[in-house]
């Protein structure tokens, strides 16, 4: 089965690993991991860690 990717340049959803002739990426975020030793980072990255 397929997962659904979105395509970086025009942000539009598909099946394919490849649109508008650059790779797609998952749409789906990472599975969920309260033990998670990167999750700081994505925080800081999104601007959401306050401190």
């Amino acid at each position: 089965m397929k997962k659904m990717r979105r395509c970086v340049s025009c942000r539009e959803y598909t099946l394919k690993e490849e649109h508008c002739g650059i790779a797609s990426v998952s749409a789906h975020p990472p599975k969920f991991n309260p033990n998670d030793p990167y999750a700081k980072y994505r925080r800081k990255e999104k601007g959401i860690l306050h401190g």
